[in-house]
């Protein structure tokens, strides 16, 4: 099972020059017991925005420069091939950016989207569910804290049966 996991804003925005335009930690926490143990698929962009690899999980990149290495990761060139070396998992994640959420969508099975229900101005976007194809299954809205400027809702969404 191919999973999406995101975390965008209500106007779907995931991010401006490379970073992420909120700090929530609970949703921080939700990604990390999630993907640990999985392989993630990013893209380059993505890659370079942490500070070094995240623990526990292969890295595979995707981009198209061809003689890229980063530290601590497979590079590919297509979702294709990212999907390919990843198929041992059970669970993959494609973890951004918005382009590779965009080839990314018509291999997935399922969505953990994080909605933020605030707008942001951004440069990239997380691409628009279509609900002929996806079906929510859970919602978990969490309000704003003391640790979380926003409110915020957890979706799953699961790829609709062609039957």
């Amino acid at each position: 099972m191919v999973t999406i996991i995101a975390a965008a804003a209500e106007n779907n925005a995931l991010g401006k020059d490379n970073d992420l335009v909120w700090h929530l930690p609970d949703d921080f926490k939700r990604f990390k017991s999630l993907t640990t143990g999985h392989h993630i698929i990013m893209g380059r962009k993505t890659f370079e925005s942490f500070p070094k690899p995240l623990p526990n999980r292969t890295h595979i990149v995707v981009t198209r420069q061809k003689d890229y290495q980063g530290e601590g990761c497979i590079t590919v060139h297509s979702i294709e091939e990212a999907l390919q070396l990843a198929r041992e998992d059970d669970q993959p994640f494609i973890i951004g950016g918005g382009e590779i959420y965009k080839l990314g969508m018509p291999y997935a099975d399922k969505i953990e989207l994080s909605r933020v229900h605030a707008g942001f101005e951004a440069d990239t976007f997380f691409p628009e569910i279509d609900l002929n194809q996806w079906e929510l299954i859970t919602s978990e809205y969490h309000p704003k804290d003391e640790k979380h400027q926003y409110d915020f809702t957890y979706l799953t969404y699961i790829r609709k049966s062609l039957s």
